[in-house]
C-alpha cells in the first residue's frame, strides 16, 4: 500500500514522533494506522525501560495555586539535562501534570502516577515523552497543601519552591516568609516538629565534641545542652534570623503580625538525587580509544 504525506502527517499527530519514523512505522504495518499506533507505543515503551535506570537529577518544579488561595500543588519531575528541561513539550506536561495534581489531590507521586490525563495515565503519557524526547523522565514527588489559612508561593527560578499555610498576616507577609524558607532551608516549623532520629544523631555528635574538651560531666551537659539550643535554632523556621531583618528571629515578626506558619513545603531540583560525576578529559579519552 502506498504511503501517502497525509497519512504520515496522521501518525505524527497521534504519536508526536518524527516523520521518518511515522514513516517506517506505516510501511512495516502496510498502512494502518491503528497497529502502527500500537507498535509505535510499545516501541516507546521499550525505549522508556531501556532509560529508566538513568540518572535524572535535572528537571522542573511546577507549582499550581487554586483561584481562592486555598490550596495549592507543587510536583518535581525530573530528567537528564538542563536542556529538556528548558524544552516546550518537557514545560507543557510538568504544567499539566501540576495542574491535574491540583483538582486530583494524589496522597503521593504514585497516585500521581495512576490518575488520568487526556484519556491517558500520567505514567503512560511520560513513557511517550520518554520515547520521543530520548531521556529518562521520571515524576519525582508531590504535595498539596490545603490550608487551614492561605498558601503563599514563591519560585526562585525554576530549581526551588516553596509553599507556606499562613494563618493571619497578609500576603506580603506570606511571600516574605516563602522567601525566606526557599534562602534558609529550615527542616520544620518549630521544635516540636524535628525528626526524632535527627535530634538523636545531633546529640551524639555534640556530645562526643564536648567530652573531647576533658571537662566535667556536668559540665559537658551543659555545653551538650548549649549546642542543641543553637542547632534547634539555626533548623527550625521560628528560630532563624529573619533573612530580611536578621536582628529578629522568624517567630518575633510573625508574632508583630499576629501571624501563624501551619506547614511549609520547600522542593528543590534533584536535591537527595547522586548525580553521577563526569570527568570530561576521560570520557573524550575513552572515546579515542574506542574509535
Amino acid at each position: 500500500m502506498a504511503i501517502t504525506a497525509a497519512m504520515v502527517k496522521e501518525l505524527r499527530e497521534r504519536t508526536g514522533s518524527g516523520m521518518m519514523e511515522c514513516k517506517k512505522a506505516l510501511v512495516e504495518t502496510d498502512g494502518d494506522i491503528e497497529a502502527a499506533v500500537e507498535m509505535m507505543r510499545k516501541a516507546g515503551l521499550a525505549k522508556a525501560d531501556k532509560k529508566a535506570g538513568r540518572v535524572a537529577a535535572e528537571g522542573l518544579l511546577g507549582v499550581a495555586v487554586a483561584a481562592d488561595g486555598k490550596s495549592a500543588a507543587v510536583v518535581e519531575i525530573n530528567c537528564e539535562t538542563d536542556f529538556v528541561s528548558k524544552g516546550d513539550d518537557f514545560q507543557g506536561f510538568v504544567q499539566a501534570v501540576t495542574d491535574l495534581a491540583l483538582v486530583a489531590k494524589p496522597a503521593d507521586a504514585e497516585a500521581l502516577k495512576a490518575a488520568e490525563m487526556n484519556g491517558k495515565s500520567v505514567d503512560d503519557a511520560r513513557q511517550e515523552l520518554v520515547a520521543k524526547i530520548g531521556e529518562n523522565i521520571q515524576v519525582r514527588r508531590c504535595q498539596v497543601v490545603d490550608a487551614a489559612g492561605a498558601v503563599s508561593c514563591y519560585q526562585h527560578g525554576t530549581r526551588i519552591a516553596v509553599l507556606v499555610d499562613l494563618e493571619g498576616g497578609d500576603a506580603e507577609l506570606g511571600k516574605d516568609i516563602a522567601m525566606h524558607i526557599a534562602a534558609s532551608k529550615p527542616v520544620c516549623v518549630d521544635e516540636t516538629g524535628v525528626p526524632a532520629e535527627l535530634l538523636e544523631k545531633e546529640r551524639e555528635i555534640v556530645t562526643a565534641q564536648a567530652k573531647e574538651s576533658g571537662k566535667p560531666d556536668n559540665i559537658v551537659e551543659k555545653m551538650v545542652e548549649g549546642r542543641m539550643k543553637k542547632y534547634l535554632q539555626e533548623i527550625t523556621l521560628v528560630g532563624q534570623p529573619f533573612v530580611k531583618d536578621p536582628d529578629q528571629t522568624v517567630e518575633k515578626l510573625l508574632a508583630s503580625k499576629g501571624a501563624k506558619v501551619v506547614s511549609f513545603v520547600r522542593y528543590e531540583v534533584g536535591e537527595g538525587i547522586e548525580k553521577k560525576q563526569e570527568n570530561f578529559a576521560d570520557e573524550v579519552m575513552a572515546q579515542v580509544k574506542g574509535s
